[in-house]
């Protein structure tokens, strides 16, 4: 199969994306697990794609950038990994986007062995 075959007959992964996150429960289901799996490795510019697109999805870069300080060259910048970023303005980059950092609790290890001890 060779390339332009490909290209003439498959769509693009990143505008499925854009189009799937432009539904709000599309975008939480996918920074939810954009958090998830910050948790487990700390890539943080793996999240930080995920809420780049987010915002381009929902049309909300300019807020993003307005309200975060983040420039568009900055955002621009975090597929090619030419940054060292910080997440110390998460909750505005959240708030931007429309959504908030909401706490869930994290059942421990030794907490299920002392229940199941019980």
């Amino acid at each position: 199969m060779n390339r332009d075959f490909v290209l003439e007959n498959t769509g693009s992964y990143d505008d499925w994306l854009i189009e799937r996150l432009k539904d709000p429960r599309e975008a939480l289901s996918y920074l939810e697990a954009a958090l998830e799996a910050y948790e487990e490795d700390s890539d943080t510019i793996a999240l930080l794609l995920a809420l780049r697109s987010v915002a381009y999805a929902q049309g909300r870069i300019g807020k993003l950038t307005a309200g975060t300080g983040i420039s568009r060259d900055l955002l621009d910048a975090v597929p090619a990994g030419n940054l060292n970023p910080r997440l110390d303005n998460l909750p505005a980059i959240l708030s931007s986007l429309g959504f908030r950092v909401r706490l869930e609790r994290v059942e421990s290890a030794s907490a299920n062995v002392s229940a199941a001890i019980l």
